[in-house]
């Protein structure tokens, strides 16, 4: 976003700050428009860094492939990894497959399965993560690092305060997200008090593509909500 790093004075700041509000209400204009159109549909969160050989990168494609084929659409971040293998997964389906970009200086760059007019590029994290909780039913998390724990616990919070309405947020892979999730009830839960045990009644921790389909379908009966597309 910035491409030198020079000291600048109080106006100059409050200049560029100025001109940054535009920058960020049409990112948010633009971003409303194009997903207002798309509908409701399910993100696949995830790493960049995984390969298309390793078991969930192919288990990411599967998933993606199943909810696809059983009426849903997919959004994921856009780039390679995990968020390539969702959008795989849904083109391969015939579905729905949506990406939104951010500008990154390394790893990030769009993946070839996203639909040609469901490409979205934003330059700020915060209103990409706007667009992902709006528009989304349900929250895939596949393994990932640091980005991919600020999108579960941005969602997490949000429910648990009750600024958005509940939606299933799946972990999937018990290997990796095993420890976290006994952290949080040990730790946070048990020994701190920080959070309430409802909180975790939140959160699936799942392995397959069919439990994944099963919490995705049951959040739709218990609604009386059905996929748009």
């Amino acid at each position: 976003m910035r491409d030198e790093q020079i000291p600048k004075n109080w106006n100059q700041v409050k200049t560029n700050d100025s001109w940054a509000i535009f920058k960020i209400m049409g990112e948010f204009v633009g971003g409303y428009e194009k997903m207002s159109r798309i509908g409701p549909c399910v993100s696949i969160f995830g790493s960049a860094r995984t390969k298309p050989d390793h078991k969930y990168y192919k288990l990411a494609e599967s998933i993606a492939k199943k909810i696809t084929e059983n009426g849903y659409g997919v959004i994921t971040g856009g780039g390679p990894g995990i968020m390539e293998a969702g959008n795989k997964g849904a083109h391969l389906a015939g579905g729905t497959s949506v990406g939104l970009n951010i500008t990154l200086p390394f790893e990030q760059h769009d993946n070839p399965y996203i639909d040609s007019d469901k490409s979205i590029d934003f330059d700020y994290f915060f209103v990409r993560k706007v667009m992902f909780v709006k528009y989304s039913q349900g929250f895939v998390v596949m393994p990932g690092g640091f980005g991919t724990l600020d999108e579960l616990f941005e969602a997490l919070t949000l429910i648990q305060t009750h600024k958005i309405d509940k939606f299933p947020l799946i972990l999937v892979g018990s290997e990796f997200w095993g420890g976290l999730f006994e952290w949080i009830k040990t730790t946070l839960l048990e020994a701190n008090n920080n959070v309430n045990a409802e909180d975790l009644d939140l959160v699936h921790l799942v392995d397959t593509e069919d439990q994944v389909l099963q919490i995705l379908n049951d959040f739709y009966n218990e609604y009386n909500l059905s996929p748009n597309f």
